[in-house]
């Protein structure tokens, strides 16, 4: 059981990635804050990614080759002429999955905004359909410059995103609006934008796989009222069920999404059942499931609930210093409709555990799907600051047998993906 609730309870947002690595090209213009370039670039490389460097000529006045070969790891090019038996001009930007220019001058929006590809880095630009990310760093009057101002408006209505500029101290004496955007920030724009991005690459692989399977999610948490003001509760938002909900409708399958209590925006395109008692949700299941091909049981479900419910507000000078509640079990909502559920249907269970040792989460996990009776059970480890309300997930997949199928830690839009991925060998 979870704490005893009386609030509604805040998410808290944190940047994940996707788990992956991104082919990142990140452009370095010539201006001052070029040498900050450097920051961005090393931290997208810690964090696994791979990184093209394209300086411009002028940026190498600023920041010489040898600091951008060792901070990314990979050689740098400055010529459409370099590698040209590779077409190194076009092959750079159609492998990208996100472009970012740290620092963009004045001069290189003009010309990214102009469509110009006078050197390897525009060529790059114009021969890539990833997400552009600018930075744009300038002393204040060239940012505020009627001509600067255009190229950024004309920019961002092409969908490219600007990230600052910030307003601080620029070079000399200067200050005011022109300064660079904090390094962290651009890298979170830069991973932010490569996750969207492969996202709609695999939606576009991905688009039918999933057509014609109807698809019964549950999400969020359970709450068990003590009062009309008091509830037994957990500390779960939904996300994960909402994630595979928008997952599975993107792949083509039709929806249908047993919510309780969730404190996110349910996705577009599903037929959305609410609840928020363990038994209402039991109703639900037992009467929407039979119509469904596959069932993923992800909502946090309360083990047991209050034997009785009071009528009014349970007074504390009534109870006096210590209040004694009586609980009886809810019914086992995954157990019940693997032992009732068609021949053809697929369940997916889970099981959040605070188990910290991966052999002990396991040895937990095939206890629990031997039980349960189900296809494949997704261990995910929670704690006070893991897995409930927050962006990111780590799982462990078990089959039937008790065999690991699939590991997977990133945000929960990948987690949704690699889940629904079992439907593919069933």
């Amino acid at each position: 059981m979870s704490e005893i609730a009386d609030a509604h309870q805040t998410d808290h947002e944190t940047d994940a990635s996707d788990g992956q690595p991104m082919r990142v090209v990140v452009g370095v213009t010539g201006g001052i804050a070029a040498y900050k370039a450097v920051q961005v670039i090393r931290d997208l490389v810690l964090l696994g990614h791979h990184v093209d460097v394209v300086p411009t000529e002028s940026a190498l006045r600023f920041v010489g080759r040898p600091t951008f070969e060792a901070i990314s790891r990979n050689p740098v090019r400055t010529d459409v002429f370099d590698d040209v038996a590779e077409v190194r001009h076009v092959a750079l930007g159609q492998q990208a999955d996100v472009i970012a220019v740290v620092p963009a001058t004045a001069n290189s929006m003009a010309k990214i905004a102009a469509g110009l590809s006078d050197d390897l880095l525009g060529t790059t630009i114009l021969a890539s359909t990833a997400p552009l990310i600018l930075a744009p760093a300038m002393h204040t009057e060239m940012w505020l410059n009627q001509a600067t101002q255009a190229n950024a408006a004309r920019l961002d209505a092409r969908g490219v995103v600007l990230v600052g500029p910030a307003e601080g101290q620029l070079t000399g004496n200067d200050s005011g609006p022109g300064r660079l955007a904090d390094p962290a920030e651009i890298v979170a724009t830069i991973l932010s934008a490569g996750r969207g991005e492969r996202r709609r690459r695999r939606d576009a692989e991905l688009a039918s796989d999933l057509r014609g399977r109807r698809v019964l999610i549950t999400a969020g948490g359970t709450r068990e009222p003590l009062d009309p003001v008091r509830f037994i509760g957990n500390r779960s938002s939904g996300r994960q069920g909402f994630a595979l909900a928008e997952r599975a409708v993107a792949r083509g399958a039709e929806v249908t999404l047993v919510a309780a209590n969730a404190e996110v925006r349910p996705p577009e395109g599903v037929k959305l059942v609410t609840v928020s008692s363990a038994q209402q949700l039991a109703q639900a299941c037992a009467e929407i499931a039979p119509r469904h091909d596959v069932v993923i049981m992800a909502a946090a479900v309360a083990d047991y609930r209050p034997v009785t419910v009071a009528e009014g507000k349970i007074k504390k000078e009534q109870a006096g210093e210590e209040l004694t509640l009586t609980f009886t079990r809810n019914p086992d909502i995954l157990q019940d409709l693997s032992a009732s559920r068609g021949s053809d249907q697929v369940i997916i269970g889970f099981a959040a555990e605070t188990e910290p040792d991966d052999a002990k989460l396991l040895e937990l996990g095939r206890a629990k799907i031997a039980r349960k009776g189900c296809d494949y059970l997704v261990v995910n480890r929670v704690g006070w600051n893991l897995g409930f309300q927050s962006d990111e997930n780590s799982i462990f997949v078990l089959a039937a047998s008790g065999d690991v199928v699939s590991r997977h830690t990133g945000d929960k839009m990948s987690v949704a993906d690699v889940i629904l991925d079992l439907l593919a060998i069933v």
